[in-house]
């Protein structure tokens, strides 16, 4: 019980779902780019809130 928390928690903390997650599908770089300028553009607008 214990050894699964600690070996999900251990897999969790080094990104491999995460990984796995993004090389599950083939994605274009032109879609990449894409969706790197929309999160950069998520994280400034809520910088911004959080500073008004």
């Amino acid at each position: 019980d214990s050894a699964l928390t600690r070996f999900k928690r251990s897999c969790q903390r080094a990104g491999i779902l995460a990984e796995a997650r993004r090389h599950e599908h083939y994605e274009k770089p032109s879609v990449r780019r894409k969706k790197k300028s929309e999160a950069a553009r998520r994280r400034r607008r809520s910088f911004s809130f959080q500073r008004s």
